[in-house]
């Protein structure tokens, strides 16, 4: 554990110093190119930005060409910064192109931060459309509907005596006194003591 945490802080301590380092040199390109003041320490944070981001996005495995190019154009900022600031470069007397370089820094860098912070490549996205579309189960086809019964068909008319009509409402009376409900076919015919057709006839009636 404790030889894991001492090559940890060693690496640390070695990204500190590069970038320290780096920011120093380009802040003091910047200066030197007529960028004063807070202006000068905006070069460095805009040019660690940009690599940052263009990290993120090698990291993530997606539109690794747009990242790669954005990283190196960043990369070379700083190496240029670095090479500039070790005597090769008279930081009294800096050339056009230099400040040319410069001066259109921000907008680079404001361009490449943004279409690597704000922009997702469309594979991806469609790839992760289909993932998590779920197969629709196919609809079970609705089964026939069943043929249509006839009915059958109409009993002749069964004659009736008036005397048994006047009987049988009689009997259905007496049944709904009794009992508060109206008298059933069964009913009337087990009272009267007829056959079913004729109990039918017998109902229609009353």
């Amino acid at each position: 554990m404790r030889a894991q945490l001492a090559r940890v802080d060693a690496v640390l301590v070695q990204a500190l110093i590069a970038a320290a380092l780096s920011f120093a040199h380009i802040h003091d390109v910047a200066v030197a190119a007529g960028q004063d003041g807070w202006k000068a320490w905006a070069y460095p944070v805009s040019v660690d930005l940009l690599l940052v981001a263009a990290w993120r996005r090698l990291r993530s495995g997606s539109a690794k060409g747009a990242a790669w190019c954005w990283f190196v154009i960043a990369l070379a900022a700083s190496l240029g910064a670095n090479v500039a600031t070790a005597g090769l470069l008279d930081l009294g007397n800096v050339p056009a192109w230099l400040r040319i370089l410069v001066a259109g820094w921000p907008a680079v860098a404001f361009l490449g931060g943004t279409l690597l912070a704000h922009s997702a490549p469309k594979a991806a996205d469609e790839v992760m459309t289909i993932e998590g579309q779920e197969e629709e189960p196919e609809s079970e086809p609705e089964p026939p509907a069943p043929p249509a019964i006839e009915a059958p068909p109409e009993r002749p008319a069964v004659p009736v005596p008036a005397a048994l009509i006047d009987h049988a409402r009689k009997v259905a009376a007496e049944h709904h006194t009794r009992t508060g409900t109206p008298m059933d076919v069964p009913t009337l015919r087990a009272r009267l003591g007829v056959p079913a057709p004729m109990a039918e006839a017998i109902a229609a009636h009353l």
